[in-house]
């Protein structure tokens, strides 16, 4: 399920050399005519699938210094108080658009998710990570859940090691920032408690759903209390943690999924491969066979890609 927009699906346009434009007196490029702005809005929302909800704002033209021939653009997208910003390139002549995609490969992507302190399912050691941007109110995060848990893990066993990082829809998902509080605290006291809890609201979300989101809150709320008891944790920590219902550390996952490019719940990280939505099962185990073949220096089994 998609969170707020479908953003923008770019091509690559190959940068040209840069230093046939060294020495040469720049020029201010030409301004946009209000008919060419219509344009580029009008072939931007056809293209991309921009709902008509979101405003867009076509800034004054710059000359750019990597593409002879074209100008660049900022264009920027506007709903509900959000701004997100991006670089494209028109021509001089007026008669094309384009985009020039500028990717950072400088880092691995595994280490711009903070998993510090996060609770693990299968090896903490081992080789391949899969990193999971869940919604515990969505049923498709629960499909999700259900084609990790138990079986992708059985199948794997140590080979891997499984992380949940928070990705609530909140705007369509009511109580799914206060499931994931009440997860958190139990994931600070204890690790297999976090789990259950998870466990036990993606195969039962519509009895913690409840007739209210005051019902679902309260159900919530004593499904971690009962969880506590169960692990026989700090009672008045989990209770003090429940009240205070700091969803902080939830939104801080939200906005890191963001700048990741994240749009949809669920949303896998395999050793840094992308993969949205409740994907079939066989298409998960492709990318984890892929990944165990390429740390161990072997070839993926023939099964992987059926």
């Amino acid at each position: 399920m998609r969170r707020g927009l479908v953003w923008l699906s770019c091509f690559l346009l190959a940068a040209l050399a840069v230093d046939e434009l060294r020495g040469q007196g720049a020029t201010a490029p030409a301004s946009l005519s209000a008919e060419v702005i219509r344009r580029i809005e009008i072939e931007i929302r056809s293209r991309y699938n921009i709902p008509p909800r979101v405003n867009i704002l076509v800034a004054a033209p710059e000359a750019s210094a990597a593409v002879p021939g074209y100008d660049q653009i900022v264009v920027s997208f506007n709903h509900n108080e959000k701004k997100t910003t991006f670089d494209f390139l028109v021509s001089k002549d007026r008669k094309t658009l384009a985009r020039l995609e500028k990717v950072d490969i400088s880092q691995d992507l595994m280490s711009k998710i903070d998993v510090k302190g996060r609770p693990v399912r299968g090896n903490p050691d081992a080789k391949v990570t899969i990193i999971n941007f869940d919604d515990l109110e969505c049923p498709f995060c629960a499909r999700m859940h259900a084609t990790l848990f138990p079986g992708l893990l059985r199948a794997y066993g140590d080979r891997v090691r499984i992380i949940y990082k928070d990705y609530p829809l909140a705007e369509i998902h009511p109580w799914a920032i206060h499931a994931a509080v009440d997860a958190h605290c139990l994931a600070e006291q204890n690790s297999e408690a976090f789990w259950n809890f998870a466990d036990y609201v993606h195969s039962n979300a519509k009895t913690v759903g409840g007739n209210s989101l005051a019902e679902a809150f309260g159900n919530l709320d004593k499904q971690t209390i009962a969880e506590g008891e169960n692990r026989h944790l700090d009672a008045q920590k989990l209770k003090a943690c429940v009240t205070k219902s700091d969803d902080s550390v939830v939104r801080a996952s939200m906005a890191e999924a963001d700048k990741l490019g994240v749009d949809a719940a669920p949303t896998l990280f395999i050793n840094g491969e992308k993969l949205s939505g409740a994907l079939p099962e066989a298409d998960v185990r492709a990318v984890i066979d892929r990944e165990l073949a390429l740390v161990s220096g072997t070839t993926p089994p023939v099964s992987a890609n059926k």
